[in-house]
């Protein structure tokens, strides 16, 4: 099934699409799970993600990909590795994080990722 087949994803007016992530199955990803949005809509330059970061996020990078978390909710201390530096996160926050950044989650927490261009799982490089 592509995402254009799913339910959670079909146009319900003329000029806007409506996604509905409770619809969309959860995959794996190096951060954790991560229901994906957006990508058989020709329209729409990237996707959009609900993820689900688990403590135990391994680090990655994207070599053609730009990521931009919005943190929803997360754990207290939570944090974020960018290449060598840790950031303490908290709901709200929201980290552009440009192709070839080293990146990983620490902590559990939901983020809104935003991905231009349109996600790519070929272009996931772990560390």
């Amino acid at each position: 099934m592509t995402d254009s087949d799913n339910a959670a994803e079909r146009p319900t007016g003329d000029g806007y699409q409506v996604v509905d992530f409770s619809q969309i199955p959860a995959v794996p990803c190096p951060c954790g799970r991560s229901r994906r949005a957006l990508a058989d809509v020709a329209g729409f330059p990237g996707t959009i993600h609900l993820t689900h970061i688990e403590s135990d996020a391994r680090l990655h990078f994207h070599k053609q990909l730009t990521e931009t978390y919005y943190v929803l909710q997360c754990d207290a201390g939570a944090q974020i590795q960018l290449n060598e530096d840790l950031m303490d996160v908290r709901p709200g926050m929201c980290i552009v994080i440009f192709p070839f950044t080293r990146h990983r989650a620490i902590g559990n927490m939901t983020v809104l990722n935003i991905v231009l261009p349109k996600f790519d799982p070929a272009d996931e490089w772990l560390v």
